[in-house]
């Protein structure tokens, strides 16, 4: 009886580890000067008191603890206030701008990808341009289009729809809404304090009219980059696969909800990452927009990090926002992972494990089947 022998995996000799840690050297100290010693410093500052002026460290900064930290989340005042309001805002604006804008892109990446549309580089060019242009350009033509006699309230009355003041109007969508049910005034049940010093009135009203404008920018700058990759995922699915589908007599929406979506999951999981990571960190265009204006319905965490370190010199306050951002960004990161995880595969896997483990039992009962026959024959 042969044995097949592993072969050993060479390892590092002797005089190779000093070479290898010197090759790597430029890299790690790039990345620990720009990079590990900014993070700590940043974290430094967030425990303390620093107000901008001096170095943050051997100077007038002092140690106070989770101060900043409970400034924003537990303390009542306006610094928790602002706080659960720019949450409030961000919010909707994530739960808004994520699902429209992969939708949209998948839609433009699965027309552009047909083979019967004629000109497919120039409508690629045309929907991707959006993504390259200037932010700020993009937000002055967007201030321009729902400006109070903007092209848009131009094109809503031609059509007989009296259009708002956009980015001057505070109001929430679904307080319009609520009004236009009949109610105007705060329900007695609603008018409670929740969470983050907002009243629980405020956390339903949905983003304001102002915000909306916002959410048609971002929809339309972050569409085409998102549809680059839905193209690139859907050029990757193979051909012999849609023709199998065909065969079987499944229609182009049983084609794509069977075949097309699950296949693009890997895609799918890394634009909402994208967006999500985006979304939350949303700053130009509210800077560009009012700072918060109006009423602190565009404010959000982001620009509220900056308000308090640039303008208040609050630092340690505008670095403690900026890590429960981070927080927050990687926590629902976390969920996203395990809400899109691959479950068909897990349970796959733990099959394939269950027959492996079936497979090495059975071998191992021949296994000592075969040693006890022997003996009996040999006695």
């Amino acid at each position: 009886m042969t044995s097949l022998a592993r072969p050993r995996s060479r390892g590092l000799r002797g005089n190779e580890g000093p070479f290898g840690w010197l090759f790597t050297l430029p890299a790690i100290l790039i990345l620990g000067t720009f990079l590990v010693i900014p993070i700590l410093l940043a974290v430094w500052v967030s425990f303390s008191n620093w107000n901008g002026l001096g170095p943050p460290v051997g100077g007038q900064a002092e140690f106070v603890g989770a101060a900043n930290y409970a400034e924003v989340l537990t303390q009542p005042g306006l610094a928790r206030r602002d706080f659960g309001i720019a949450i409030r805002n961000n919010l909707y604006y994530v739960l808004f701008v994520v699902p429209i804008q992969t939708a949209v892109a998948l839609f433009l990446a699965v027309q552009v990808n047909q083979k019967v549309l004629k000109a497919r580089g120039f409508f690629r060019t045309a929907f991707y341009f959006p993504s390259v242009t200037s932010s700020v350009a993009i937000t002055v033509v967007f201030l321009y289009l729902f400006g109070a006699s903007g092209v848009v309230n131009g094109v809503l009355n031609w059509l007989r729809v009296r259009g708002p003041n956009w980015f001057a109007d505070p109001r929430g969508v679904f307080h319009i809404v609520l009004s236009w049910l009949g109610v105007d005034s705060v329900p007695s049940f609603l008018a409670g304090e929740g969470p983050l010093g907002v009243t629980w009135w405020e956390w339903i009203a949905g983003p304001s009219v102002a915000m909306t404008a916002l959410i048609a920018l971002a929809v339309f700058t972050t569409s085409g980059t998102f549809m680059l990759l839905f193209l690139a995922g859907l050029q990757a699915i193979g051909q012999d696969i849609e023709e199998a589908a065909l065969v079987d007599g499944a229609g182009p929406v049983r084609k794509f909800f069977s075949i097309t979506l699950p296949m693009l999951k890997p895609t799918l999981f890394t634009v909402l990452t994208l967006g999500l990571i985006a979304t939350w960190q949303v700053f130009d265009q509210i800077y560009l927009t009012g700072g918060g204006a109006p009423a602190k319905t565009t404010l959000t965490p982001a620009f509220l990090a900056y308000s308090a370190s640039f303008e208040s010199l609050k630092w340690g306050r505008g670095a403690a926002i900026s890590f429960i951002l981070f927080g927050i960004i990687v926590v629902l990161t976390i969920f996203q992972r395990w809400l899109l995880r691959d479950r068909e595969g897990s349970r796959r896997n733990r099959r394939r494990r269950a027959r492996m483990a079936q497979v090495g039992a059975m071998a191992a009962i021949t296994t000592g089947g075969g040693h006890g026959t022997g003996g009996g024959a040999g006695e």
